[in-house]
């Protein structure tokens, strides 16, 4: 983390900051004062007007102090990812506003080299104010937060509130409407581009792990619809403390999604965790051995409260940079490595046009609907891409093996022939969309969109004059343009994990 955190404040401010060493050696040279002398040590030691001093100069041994805490604040900024609403926030802009004072309050006794020193000092304060003010502010960085509401909104209304109104048995019957609503809004969150910026990217994720894990939790009430207590009481003296047990189960979901969602202001995620652990501690303690019914309920009570323990260690999730750097996830690598190797296949089939590499193509297919995308919408969405751009190659082999093996009787309808003049046309189109390798700026990327548009126009225009055969392959053809389209914006749309 130090190393990298020094990286950012080179990158932010330029060179790091170094005593005022070479604005002193570069102002003495100028002005070429014969009072000035420098002497070994840590640092070139100054002899000023007043006489020599054994070390290095006072203003330097205070800028460098403050520099030192400039350094220890700059951890904290760059993996802040709140808002300037947050405690924490206001905390770190009060520390730098502290640190610019004594900065400026810094004496340079007039002299050109220290207040460089100086200046370069409260230049670096100043760019870790921007950078923290900048994140916290970004507009992905208020998007995120406005997702966060949204869904805050939906469950207070459809989990939490009736469940503090004594409604759990209600609050059980979750709807897939709900579940539906959450998942949009967690394919939302994925969408939204942080630029690679840290605290965006924390944010961003931090968020994403909440929402998943809440739709986690819904699913699994949609599944059972209300906690069912399927045994009667007179099967065996244990049903009774299970059936309780389920009932308490209930009111942890609820209080799970509370939890999750930041809609909880009592308990905490430690203290839940505590009653479901004491829950599984009282189901173990119960003899069921005799009988196989109990026995197997009892194991689907523990499933159920230890999938909702899972999801209780997410307090600092997104700190970890394996966690929300999802470069670093095994399904995000296996899903880039079949990229790299549907890129080769498609720049073989760009310089060999036909040579057989559907079947390898369609293995990767079946390579990524194996991947394990852990239930996150960035994975899911990276091997949808995936999936798409190995379709990309596929369907132009498919359409020129077709054109190829075409041989139309002399009795084809000339509709049906306007149709084929379209196909091949978007044949050619589509071999151009394969390579190109821009932005939606560029100016080729304009003329295939349009190119791509007048062939939707000539298809719409092509009558089939009620022949069924003509206006199936009318409606194919539009289907085909209109995917070229698709995948041209997806490769231009900027996408990030």
């Amino acid at each position: 983390m130090c190393a990298n955190v020094f990286g950012m404040l080179k990158s932010l401010f330029g060179k790091p900051f170094d005593g005022g060493k070479r604005t002193m050696d570069h102002g003495s040279q100028q002005q070429q004062q014969p009072q000035t002398q420098y002497m070994a040590g840590p640092f070139q030691a100054y002899m000023g007007p007043q006489g020599p001093y054994p070390g290095p100069h006072p203003t330097l041994v205070r800028l460098d102090e403050l520099q030192r805490e400039v350094v220890a604040l700059g951890q904290q900024v760059f993996s802040f990812s709140g808002l300037q609403s947050d405690r924490e926030y206001k905390r770190l802009e009060r520390e730098l506003a502290r640190l610019q004072l004594e900065v400026d309050q810094v004496e340079t006794e007039g002299r050109m080299e220290l207040q460089q020193a100086r200046k370069r000092a409260a230049g670096e304060v100043e760019g870790l104010l921007r950078y923290l003010e900048g994140n916290a502010t970004h507009p992905s960085r208020i998007a995120i937060e406005e997702l966060s509401q949204e869904t805050q909104r939906l469950l207070l209304a459809g989990v939490v509130a009736p469940f503090r109104q004594g409604q759990a048995q209600d609050a059980a019957e979750t709807g897939e409407d709900l579940v539906e609503a959450v998942q949009d809004v967690a394919m939302r969150l994925a969408q939204i581009k942080t630029g690679g910026s840290v605290p965006l990217r924390k944010a961003r994720y931090r968020a994403l792990t909440r929402v998943c894990a809440v739709q986690d939790v819904l699913e699994g009430r949609v599944r059972t619809h209300t906690l069912a207590l399927p045994l009667s009481e007179e099967t065996h003296e244990a049903v009774q403390r299970i059936n309780h047990v389920m009932v308490q189960v209930s009111g942890a979901r609820c209080q799970l999604v509370a939890l999750l969602m930041g809609l909880s202001g009592r308990d905490s995620c430690a203290h839940l965790a505590r009653v479901l652990t004491e829950l599984l501690v009282e189901l173990d303690a119960l003899d069921v051995s005799s009988n196989t019914a109990v026995r197997n309920y009892r194991k689907q009570v523990v499933e159920e409260i230890n999938g909702l323990l899972k999801h209780l260690d997410l307090e600092g999730e997104g700190d970890d940079t394996c966690r929300y750097d999802l470069t670093q996830n095994d399904s995000i690598r296996e899903i880039e490595a079949i990229r790299g190797r549907v890129s080769v296949l498609r720049g073989e089939v760009m310089r060999q046009g036909i040579a057989g590499q559907g079947l390898e193509l369609q293995s990767l297919l079946t390579h990524l609907d194996q991947v394990d995308t852990g239930r996150n919408p960035c994975i899911r969405e990276a091997r949808r891409r995936a999936v798409l751009e190995i379709q990309a190659v596929i369907t132009y082999l498919d359409l020129r093996e077709a054109l190829g093996r075409r041989n139309p009787g002399p009795d084809e309808s000339p509709p049906h022939t306007a149709v084929w003049r379209v196909l091949a046309s978007l044949s050619e189109l589509h071999f151009q969309v394969l390579g190109f390798d821009g932005k939606r700026a560029d100016k080729s990327y304009m003329v295939l969109e349009e190119l791509l548009t007048k062939q939707l126009l000539a298809l719409d225009a092509v009558d089939p004059q009620g022949d069924q055969e003509t206006k199936t392959a009318r409606k194919q053809a539009v289907k085909y343009a209109q995917n070229i389209l698709s995948y041209l914006d997806m490769k231009t749309d900027e996408w990030e994990y």
